[in-house]
């Protein structure tokens, strides 16, 4: 029977690593495809736990997926509503708002945790408190 624990700590989580690699491409239904099942589970916790994911800034994640796809301002515009509108949102002078998010996400392929996170509304970030998120959409 296989006998393991909880990873707490970078040490535990580099040796359950490296056995892991030592046996990833173990045979299906061997005790050691077993082990790698279970350390795969053990490893996934431990980095869920420890390990911050930092989102992009949203109107970054729009530049970056742009810029992966070649297109210019004017092409996505109709998405924004015009070409002065992308300008401003692009250029921080304006806020994202859901519609613009939910065509960015389905046109372009943006995620929305690109689109949507802590980092939601740039003025925020920097402070802003003028601005506050409704309760309600």
């Amino acid at each position: 029977m296989l006998m393991y624990k909880v990873i707490k700590n970078e040490k535990e989580y580099k040796k359950s690593l490296k056995r892991l690699e030592e046996i990833f491409n173990a045979k299906p239904g061997t005790k050691e495809a077993e082990e790698a099942e279970l350390l795969g589970v053990l490893l996934e916790k431990y980095e869920n736990d420890t390990i911050k994911i930092e989102y992009p800034d949203p109107i970054e994640a729009i530049k970056f997926h742009m810029e992966r796809l070649g297109l210019k301002q004017e092409d996505i515009a109709s998405m924004f509503g015009g070409k002065s509108r992308v300008s401003e949102i692009l250029n921080r002078k304006k806020p994202l708002n859901l519609k613009v998010v939910y065509r960015l996400n389905k046109y372009l392929g943006i995620p929305l945790t690109s689109l949507i996170n802590d980092k939601l509304n740039y003025r925020l970030a920097n402070g802003d408190k003028s601005f506050t998120i409704p309760e309600k959409i």
